[in-house]
């Protein structure tokens, strides 16, 4: 018989993550302890875009990048050790959902001086989407497990992974080139979601 958590995920960053956390299992690191850290990276992050300056802010986008990865780790730790709690599950929500608000928070504001101030509407609208999309999502994951907050797939790769942009876009153009796309992105993302939340709990009552 098969362990299912020795088997490789299929996307990309997922494998990268169940690769190294087998390296990590035997040792005394606990799941909550790589959610800390993905908060403490996007905090990290949210500081770097809220000054102005290039080099800032392609550290932010470096921190952003790792958070997103750290924050598979914490998921790989606890099935691959038996570490799970609700607990662990809702601060994983909890904290992606508060690092991608800072995130366009502290982008909008920190592009506010150079292009104007909707720059800072953009990123508070982005902002606040977000806790919407984590209620919703706790919401499904808590009635219809896992697979109601799963994401498309692209071989490899899922909706999620085009965060990952953040870096490249940065490092090349510059955080506004990221920040327009990505924040409008969002909204669309936050209507998607509403649409599947009403689809999974439309089903249940029907």
């Amino acid at each position: 018989m098969t362990d299912s958590s020795n088997a490789l995920p299929s996307l990309l960053d997922q494998r990268l993550a169940h690769l190294l956390v087998r390296q990590l299992k035997r040792t005394p690191l606990h799941p909550n302890m790589f959610t800390t850290l993905t908060l403490l990276l996007g905090v990290a992050c949210a500081l770097c875009f809220l000054r102005p300056g290039t080099a800032l802010h392609d550290l932010g986008a470096l921190c952003f990048m790792l958070a997103v990865f750290c924050d598979h780790l914490d998921g790989e730790l606890a099935r691959q050790t038996g570490k799970t709690s609700r607990f662990g599950h809702l601060y994983d929500f909890v904290v992606g959902g508060l690092n991608y608000a800072m995130l366009f928070a502290s982008i909008g504001i920190g592009l506010a001086k150079l292009h104007g101030g909707w720059t800072v509407a953009l990123g508070v609208a982005a902002a606040l989407c977000n806790p919407f999309i984590m209620y919703m999502r706790v919401r499904m994951d808590n009635t219809f497990g896992l697979e109601a907050t799963e994401h498309p797939s692209f071989g490899w790769f899922n909706l999620e992974d085009f965060i990952y942009a953040i870096g490249p876009l940065t490092w090349i153009w510059g955080a506004v080139y990221f920040f327009v796309p990505f924040a409008f992105g969002t909204l669309a993302y936050m209507v998607w979601t509403i649409v599947e939340y009403r689809r999974w709990f439309g089903q249940a009552t029907a």
